[in-house]
């Protein structure tokens, strides 16, 4: 997705591309972070927030869940918190029911600074608290993460041996072209499971670019699939017997000491 400052605009879009990946088979749909709004500013996240369990988008997600019965990753939205000047930067998992399974708040926050780019998420969001949060998606352990998490394997390994990993993201052009794709490999190499990872990618109308790259990566490391920018899904079937295959041939898992 290339998510603009308009909620509605965005929810149209979204709901474009779920439509589009479901004609082509896919049961679990995930959106990229901040699907609902990338503003021009880091403070008008606070204009669209949503109590938990309530809101535009939240029953937009839980709506399109039930109306194509897949499960749905949620991207990422603002959710309140007890402070007022603040969010949660949230990930919620929908199943086919329209029900809420999961949530898990963002833990790290993103802060670059170089001469010419500026980030701090800490400005407007508050960090999660440090639970490692799974989901079971049918027969698959589901682990979540949002974008700069991906930089942290300690956070992967305390979720125990997990089938799939979701990290949507949207990464900076800059640190994308640099280490988004090693990073993910990287991530579904070491816990020897899938990954995927939604991505925004391309200029957006608050001027940012982000790199893009949407990626589902095998257990054994390789790129699936990759849309490396624009509007569009990536696809592919998660394939229960090659995790077995890969953990057997390669146990580093059971292998691990400390």
């Amino acid at each position: 997705m290339i998510s603009g400052e308009h909620l509605q605009a965005n929810l149209n879009q979204a709901a474009m591309l779920i439509r589009q990946a479901v004609e082509k088979g896919a049961n679990l749909v995930a959106l990229p972070e901040y699907f609902c709004l990338m503003g021009a500013q880091p403070q008008h996240k606070l204009s669209i927030q949503e109590g938990f369990g309530e809101g535009v988008i939240q029953q937009f997600l839980s709506d399109q869940a039930r109306q194509h019965q897949i499960y749905i990753v949620g991207g990422s939205l603002p959710l309140i918190i007890p402070e007022a000047t603040r969010i949660s930067n949230s990930l919620l998992v929908y199943g086919p029911n329209g029900q809420c399974l999961s949530r898990y708040d963002k833990i790290h926050l993103f802060r670059y600074q170089t001469a010419h780019e500026q980030y701090d998420e800490s400005e407007v969001i508050q960090a999660g608290d440090v639970i490692p949060t799974t989901v079971h998606v049918g027969s698959f352990k589901m682990g979540l993460a949002l974008c700069y998490d991906l930089r942290f394997p300690e956070l992967f390994r305390a979720m125990g041996p997990i089938d799939l990993l979701v990290i949507p993201s949207a990464f900076t052009y800059t640190t994308g072209k640099a280490h988004w794709e090693v990073l993910l490999r990287a991530r579904a190499i070491e816990n020897q499971c899938y990954v995927l990872a939604p991505a925004q990618g391309g200029r957006h109308e608050n001027g940012r670019t982000t790199w893009g790259h949407s990626l589902l990566v095998s257990p054994w490391g390789e790129v699936i699939d990759c849309l490396p920018e624009g509007e569009g899904v990536v696809m592919g079937e998660l394939n229960p017997q090659l995790i077995m295959h890969v953990r057997e041939i390669l146990p580093a898992l059971s292998h691990r000491v400390m």
